[in-house]
């Protein structure tokens, strides 16, 4: 635990209050026939010295948390002064790289968790109902999207929902609009990866159920069964009841991945349209400048989200924990 989470978080907070030191310039003065001229070049003895002295780099404190990269404090206080109602201001704020990036990561997260959840459960009371002889075959195909690596899975997809794709001709010929392109729209886009974060995430919460199944009690069912109840009310006042320790864990497990969402985005080839918290940490240290301070604040303020965003889900756990206890 401290060596390979605590250190590297650690770590990461550091790199987050320091940026990099800037090039010891040398302005020198040659003269000529023609006159005088300054140049300047870059003392690399100098620079190399100053990095070795301080290798984390310039102490700058919260600075980079409140740039316009991330937080963007003034100009999110100047759109604040500015404007006299919430929607231009939510709508000047949501051009900031950073608040974009949240408005998906959220809409994301709380979207597909939930979807998923039901739709797993859903397919887990299904097969479970099914002749033993089909079970398996049907469990096979449910675990696919499981199966194929995320960002097979989402290119996969992004080729269907292509305008020459099986599923983007089928909605071009329903619209009757040739010209329809889900990829050029920011609601399409975001549908588009909504579905595929309920399509990849579901089966995991099929797995999960479908073994708590096979531990409800069956003398409760049958003692429903013969009160008249019927099959919803059976799943609602027994099935369901019995699984809420595994729907809390999926939905730990889920909150946390879906929050981290990335491998969509690059694959459906969606950051005009569609950015995330991890998007941006993996932006910031692509290209030839590679800004880790940058990274390493993003990435501190997402485990604070991820933090925030089990913090009830863990509470309700713990309650549940003490109750039994």
């Amino acid at each position: 635990m401290l060596l390979f989470i605590a250190l590297p978080i650690l770590s990461v907070l550091l790199q987050s209050v320091h940026t990099p030191h800037e090039a010891v310039l040398i302005t020198s003065e040659s003269c000529g026939p023609f006159g005088c001229s300054e140049n300047t070049t870059i003392d690399h003895d100098a620079t190399r010295k100053l990095k070795s002295t301080e290798p984390m780099g310039r102490f700058v404190g919260l600075n980079i948390y409140f740039d316009r990269a991330h937080l963007a404090v003034d100009q999110v206080s100047d759109a604040w002064r500015t404007t006299d109602n919430f929607s231009t201001f939510f709508g000047e704020i949501s051009d900031l790289p950073f608040y974009r990036a949240m408005g998906f990561t959220l809409t994301y997260t709380f979207t597909v968790t939930p979807l998923l959840i039901i739709l797993g459960l859903m397919i887990a009371l299904s097969v479970n109902s099914l002749h033993r002889h089909l079970k398996g075959l049907v469990i096979f195909f449910s675990l696919l999207p499981m199966i194929v690596t995320p960002l097979i899975g989402s290119l996969i997809l992004f080729w269907m929902f292509d305008s020459r794709g099986i599923l983007g001709s089928f909605l071009q010929w329903l619209a009757q609009d040739p010209d329809l392109s889900l990829k050029a729209s920011t609601l399409h886009t975001w549908i588009m990866l909504i579905i595929y974060g309920v399509w990849h995430g579901a089966p995991f919460a099929f797995v999960v159920f479908y073994a708590g199944l096979q531990t409800l009690p069956q003398d409760q069912i049958e003692s429903a069964q013969i009160d008249g109840a019927s099959r919803w009310e059976q799943v609602r006042f027994v099935v369901i009841p019995h699984l809420m320790p595994l729907v809390t864990f999926v939905a730990l497990i889920q909150l946390m991945d879906n929050f981290r969402v990335f491998e969509p985005i690059v694959g459906f080839n969606a950051e005009a349209h569609a950015t995330s918290l991890s998007w941006i940490i993996f932006n910031d240290l692509g290209g030839e400048t590679r800004q880790l301070s940058a990274a390493a604040t993003t990435s501190v303020m997402t485990i604070l989200g991820v933090a925030i965003l089990l913090s009830p889900v863990l509470l309700r756990a713990w309650r549940d924990f003490k109750e039994k206890k």
